[in-house]
């Protein structure tokens, strides 16, 4: 068992950025019952000056230093220029820079560093995920401090994968900005439709099945899908018991299987949107009556920023 949660505030390009990160805090924290063994969020819409930002770990170690600057140096050549940086302990480093390359060149140094783990990078969005509840992420992580558009978020109960921060949810489809997912469930045709994309040459950097259906999402959106379009092909394609979300940098959707099994309810206003495994999660960011939409079998819906 493991929650989900979602949250867009309509209006946020025009009005300003909104506390996205510490509404998913909140609406996580709530759902601390399902799953206390990571948490992780994505937050989208920042602006920043900058070409991309680079959320990186290298582990809880003595010579994470040395490691995050070794990160640093395989960012200088491939002629990407580190603008900022900020680190955390545990291993945790937030980067941006200025780069004119292709992505994957640059995901390809930065995996190719030794003890290196990307978890992101986005032009408008950035994942933070470690182990534990909500509520000390948000501390440590400073999440009140992140700002945007919109986000998605994940409270952990491993049952398939080990638990480590790598592990953790949301899952960023590398090499692809911006694209991440948050997951409930299991899917079955998981091993087939990893070997399918790794033969096309698709990277998968950890044994979580939530990482192909970023994968796959990526992919069919690469090709030319819109997003509603590769989420309705989701539905079809994987197989098992699943509900989960995806940010991009344009908005934000859902979709559920065949059966319906997880839970999944939204709450909708003219300002914001919210989605997440349960409605005590909602009611942490939205505390007006508010008609409660529950999609049902294999449906997907999707919110444009």
């Amino acid at each position: 068992m493991c929650g989900v949660g979602g949250i867009m505030y309509k209006d946020s390009r025009s009005l300003g950025p909104a506390s996205v990160g510490m509404d998913l805090v909140k609406m996580l924290d709530a759902m601390a019952h399902r799953g206390s063994d990571s948490t992780g969020i994505t937050v989208a819409g920042e602006g920043i000056s900058d070409d991309l930002i680079i959320r990186l770990w290298t582990g809880d170690t003595e010579s994470s230093e040395e490691v995050m600057a070794r990160a640093e140096d395989a960012i200088g050549q491939v002629g990407a220029a580190v603008t900022g940086r900020r680190s955390w302990g545990g291993g945790f480093l937030r980067l941006t820079v200025n780069y004119e390359g292709e992505v994957s060149r640059l995901a390809e140094a930065l995996i190719g560093t030794p003890s290196v783990s990307l978890h992101s990078i986005g032009e408008v969005s950035e994942v933070v995920k470690d182990v534990g509840i909500a509520s000390d992420m948000g501390a440590k992580h400073h999440l009140g401090d992140l700002k945007g558009t919109h986000g998605i978020g994940h409270v952990r109960m491993a049952t398939e994968s080990k638990v480590d921060i790598n592990h953790a949810h949301p899952f960023w489809a590398f090499p692809f900005p911006d694209i991440t997912v948050v997951h409930n469930g299991q899917l079955t045709n998981y091993h087939k439709m990893r070997r399918k994309y790794e033969d096309a040459g698709h990277r998968f950097q950890t044994g979580n099945d939530s990482e192909l259906i970023a994968v796959y999402l990526a992919d069919r959106l690469e090709n030319g899908d819109e997003l509603d379009i590769a989420l309705r092909g989701s539905v079809e394609d994987l197989d098992g018991t699943f509900t989960y979300l995806v940010s991009t940098s344009e908005g934000m959707g859902c979709a559920k299987d065949r059966w319906a099994a997880k839970p999944l309810v939204t709450m909708e206003t003219d300002d914001m949107v919210a989605i997440a495994s349960e409605e005590v999660a909602l009611r942490t960011v939205l505390s007006d009556e508010i008609d409660r939409v529950e999609p049902q079998e294999a449906e997907v819906m999707t919110w444009s920023i």
